[in-house]
Order: structure tokens, then sequence, then C-alpha cells
């Protein structure tokens, strides 16, 4: 989803020499394969949105993988970016990284301030692995490599496994099946009182498009949209826009998650980026692309 984002956006501005590989094509788990291919392609920018990502349950369950893979992947592409002369990178990151209480909005200063969300815990230290690896490297080596921290993403291209998606996703496939099926309730998971923000892909494309072009980046920015919504709220705008007329449901039974989680995006907002999309057409778009290009392949999931 964001790579696809990020590639649109930079076709867009006349770039016309990006290296893509997709997953089929090369496993970024594979130190071997990672070297040889940055070595071959000699890249003279290298952006790391690659990720093993998932939702409350697809983190909780699968703790190991989330921790092993991600690592693998930061590790691969910053170190032999770096052995092989790439001078520029950055790094996409996540809100999570931050601690599960951290004063809100969040600053970049609160990294390490607290403990994590322990749902998602294994995630969260791979990408804060990531992200000081970038930043010791830049500090020892001088090569401009450094991160950036989204916000919850959505958009074109996003995955709506019925197990393993994101909350905004999940909500997308599920009040649209409800819908087209005459089901007269959806249950949500918790008690639909945490807040979120969300964030379009495009909008973080090109938030990180913008840093690219900084000569000297911070070493870590916050990208989001400034403003939150409760997940029951985000819900109902989910229903609206599918098409949903029946009753939402809470399982409350079921895990929350963090509380509450808002980016101070004041940094980069001073940096000259400001997102365009707000939440009820961005989600209309997303909407749109999900009947048009993901329906059928996330019917195959069921």
């Amino acid at each position: 989803m964001v790579g696809s984002a990020i590639c649109r956006n930079l076709q867009n501005s006349g770039y016309n020499n990006i290296i893509t590989r997709t997953r089929a094509e090369l496993d970024l788990t594979n130190a071997s394969a990672v070297d040889t291919w940055i070595q071959v392609e000699q890249p003279d920018v290298v952006v790391i949105a690659a990720a093993r990502v998932g939702g409350i349950h697809a983190n909780n369950t699968y703790p190991a993988e989330f921790m092993q893979e991600n690592l693998a992947i930061a590790h691969n592409l910053i170190h032999s970016s770096y052995i092989h002369g790439v001078k520029r990178l950055l790094f996409l990151g996540s809100s999570c990284i931050y601690p599960r209480l951290a004063k809100q909005p969040m600053q970049e200063s609160c990294l390490l301030s607290g403990p994590l969300e322990q749902t998602n815990e294994a995630y969260a230290l791979a990408k804060i692995a990531g992200l000081k690896m970038c930043e010791y490297y830049r500090r020892q080596y001088g090569v401009v490599y450094h991160s950036a921290m989204p916000t919850n993403l959505y958009g074109p291209g996003d995955n709506y496994h019925p197990e393993n998606s994101h909350v905004l996703p999940a909500l997308i496939r599920r009040f649209y099946e409800a819908a087209q099926s005459g089901q007269s309730e959806v249950v949500l998971w918790g008690t639909g009182t945490p807040l979120r923000e969300f964030l379009h892909s495009d909008d973080c494309a090109a938030a990180m498009v913008h840093l690219l072009k900084l000569e000297d980046p911070p070493d870590l920015v916050n990208i989001g949209s400034g403003h939150e919504i409760t997940i029951r709220g985000l819900a109902e705008i989910v229903a609206d826009t599918v098409g949903f007329s029946g009753k939402i449901i809470q399982d409350v039974e079921k895990p929350d998650g963090t509380p509450r989680k808002l980016m101070d995006c004041s940094l980069i907002n001073s940096l000259g980026w400001q997102p365009q999309y707000d939440l009820k057409s961005g989600i209309a778009h997303a909407f749109e692309d999900f009947k048009t290009h993901s329906l059928d392949q996330s019917l195959r999931q069921r």
C-alpha cells in the first residue's frame, strides 16, 4: 500500500528510474539476496516501506514472526545500503513505537520514555531497532539515513484479510459483506472508545517524498493528520460509506489496545508538509479502490 503510493507520487513528480521488487522477486529477510540486489542495482536512494504488518489479533498471535521478519528487513536493507555506498535512506516506522501511555499528542521525544503496548510490542521493538540503526549509521558514518513515523494508514492497495488486517480495512470489508448479505448487526471488538488517528497512504507518500527533498532532515519525524476519532465513530463512518444500516454491537470482552494514539506533527508541518485528505473523503476513496481492485482477492481469503 505505502510502497505503491510512493511510486505513484514519484512518477507523478517526473521520476522515471524507480527500482522496485515484489515479495516474490526478492525476500528482504534473506541477507545475501538483499546484499546482492543492492550491489547490482546501485540505487541512489533507498526507501524502506516493506514490513510484516497486521492488527491487534495478528500482532498478538505471531509476535515471533513480527519481531524476526521486521528486524531482518531493517538490518539487511540498512546495512547493505551502507556497505554499497547508498548515501540517502528513509526508513518507515510506525506510531506504535511510542509508549502505551505516552503524553498526547505524542512528540518524537517521547520515544523510549515508557512501556510499550503489549499487544504489538514485538513489532514496535523491531521498528525501534530500525530507526535507531539509521540514527547510529548517520552519526557514525555521515550517511543521511533517517526515519518517518506515520500514524495509522489506509488507502489503495490495503490488506483486507479477515484476520490479519488493520482496523480500517477490516471494517470496510466487514461492513461491506454485512450490507451485501443483509445482516442486521455487526460486532466490533472492545468498547469502541479508543481514539485513533488515520492518514491516507497518498498523504503519507507525499510526506516521505517531501522529506527526501530536504538536505538535512530530522532523524525522526512524525507523519499524521492531526485529527482523531473513536473506533466507534470510525465504524459509523465506514458503515455509512458502504451502505450498512444495521446495528453496531460492541464485544467488550475483546481487547481495546492502546487507549489513545495521536501524533504531534508540528515538526513536519513546520518543514512545509500538510495532508490533503479528510477522513470521510479518504475512506470513500479507499472503498472505491476496494470494490475495484481488492474485492475479488478479499473474498477469496474467506
